[in-house]
């Protein structure tokens, strides 16, 4: 068996206000054939290795191509993603023919002049090695699962948990399916359940905690090979923006309907628990101060990781505002004052202008005085999984008690040694406030007493009914109607 594999993923905040392009994909990056080697540390190079690694147990021949990733922000740059895409499509064609291919993409990649990038790479996949070859692909459940993905591909598997601390599993999960397809012992068909929902589901909290626990058992009847639940990607404007259950079973199409229809009823029944309820921000640092212990705090609205600047600095602000100490807030993206602070020099104090940079989502920048504690090139943090997340060239600087990291290269707080490796001691903080909508549960989770996300001002608001969409096909969706579903 040969099997071929590659990645381009990002996630596209299609009301961001800048395009996704090289350089965002040169952050970390691009691999052309080699992100088992010289990326093997990222998110990328991980799943690849263990895609890799299957492969050697069974004997198949591995081959890679281009593996690339960018921070989510806006629409794809046209002639980029087109550059990328036809990369993957020129080696599978030279370097074929192959038994199986596996693809990780986003799910939410939107360029120019594409609504649908995964479903428009995998249908020219598909028709670059015909139908008998399997081909699968993984997917952030942060997706627009579309029909065009479901039609083209054998097996599409999304990760179940939200921080997506299981991805490895999930790259199993496809290989098996894919595998078997290729061995002639399964052959998987799948169904996709809309359940005409738009929301946030974080998996560590009830009643998504239990759902997706449904979903894990769900896959131990009898032909079920795969249950996936679709979260959906709130701020990525497409015509299959929304939330949908999928089923793969083994040859029985009705059984893959009968079970994504029993679960997506199932979370549609839940919509309105389902909603986020988050505080504002001078409610949540009242519940801060009451804590008698650690509350880490989430800038929801403000996290790089759904496409936003990462620059809105509201929730600092109102920490200072309220003369809050034994605290600490980051990452802010700030090129220019990371800069700025290298050449004033650790132990230097100035006058510094930061956030507020990028456009409205920014808010206001705040102008401060400011010491500058620690200076590192290159620094990164931990981030899902075993993978490293590069934060660039980054800063710690000290305002009137409060610790605050600026760091160049744009990214969610996935972890402590975002401030540790700093030189930051969390142990005796009584705020930690993180710019991340949930990611950084996964591994701030067992240092907090106490976990607020709050509802900041930014890029990715929770009030879904409001959002305005211009491209979803389907404007009838909870919560913009109380049961679209009539059920």
């Amino acid at each position: 068996m040969r099997v071929f594999s590659a990645g381009l993923i990002t996630e596209t905040n299609t009301f961001a206000p800048w395009p996704t392009g090289v350089r965002g994909f040169s952050e970390e990056g691009p691999f052309h054939g080699d992100v088992t080697t010289r990326g093997k540390d990222s998110e990328m190079g991980v799943l690849a290795c263990g895609w890799r690694d299957l492969c050697r147990e069974r004997g198949y021949e591995f081959v890679e191509s281009l593996f690339a990733s960018a921070q989510p922000s806006g629409r794809a740059v046209q002639s980029v993603y087109e550059t990328y895409r036809d990369e993957i499509l020129r080696d599978l064609k030279a370097k074929g023919p192959f038994d199986i291919v596996l693809l990780f993409l986003h799910g939410a990649m939107v360029s120019q002049e594409c609504d649908d990038c995964e479903g428009d790479i995998l249908a020219r996949v598909r028709e670059a090695v015909g139908p008998k070859v399997a081909v699968g692909a993984e997917l952030d459940p942060h997706c627009h699962l579309t029909p065009l993905m479901v039609e083209k591909a054998n097996a599409i598997i999304l990760m179940k948990e939200y921080p997506h601390t299981d991805y490895m599993e999930r790259g199993r999960e496809l290989f098996d399916i894919c595998a078997g397809m290729a061995e002639g012992k399964l052959k998987p068909v799948s169904h996709l359940f809309d359940c005409r929902m738009v929301g946030f589901y974080p998996t560590t909290t009830e009643p998504m905690r239990s759902l997706v626990d449904k979903c894990s058992a769900a896959e131990q009847r009898p032909k079920v090979l795969s249950v996936s639940f679709a979260h959906g990607f709130p701020w990525g404007d497409t015509p299959e923006t929304g939330s949908k259950m999928l089923v793969i079973a083994d040859g029985d199409a009705a059984l893959a309907e009968a079970v994504s229809t029993e679960i997506g009823k199932e979370i549609y029944a839940a919509r309105d628990a389902l909603l986020p309820r988050f505080p504002r921000i001078e409610e949540a640092l009242g519940a801060a101060r009451e804590t008698n212990g650690c509350a880490v705090l989430a800038d929801t609205a403000d996290n790089a990781g759904g496409g936003a600047p990462s620059d809105n600095v509201a929730l600092l602000r109102a920490m200072l505002e309220q003369r809050v100490q034994d605290a600490v807030f980051g990452c802010i993206w700030d090129p220019v004052g990371v800069k700025t602070c290298a050449e004033a020099g650790v132990g230097a104090t100035l006058p510094l202008r930061i956030g507020g940079k990028c456009g409205p989502a920014s808010g206001e920048p705040f102008d401060v005085v400011a010491t500058v504690k620690a200076f590192r090139v290159d620094h990164d943090q931990q981030g899902l999984g075993p993978a490293r997340s590069h934060m660039g060239d980054s800063v710690w600087i000290e305002i009137n008690g409060i610790d605050v990291v600026l760091n160049s290269t744009r990214t969610q707080t996935f972890s402590p040694d975002a401030f540790t490796g700093l030189g930051i001691d969390l142990k005796n903080k009584r705020m930690i406030a993180v710019k991340s909508s949930w990611h950084f549960q996964a591994l701030f989770g067992p240092i907090a007493d106490r976990i607020i996300p709050v509802a900041t001002p930014g890029a990715i608001q929770m009030d879904f009914a409001a959002i305005d969409y211009r491209r979803k096909r389907d404007q009838h969706f909870f919560p913009r109607e109380k049961n679209p579903l009539g059920l």
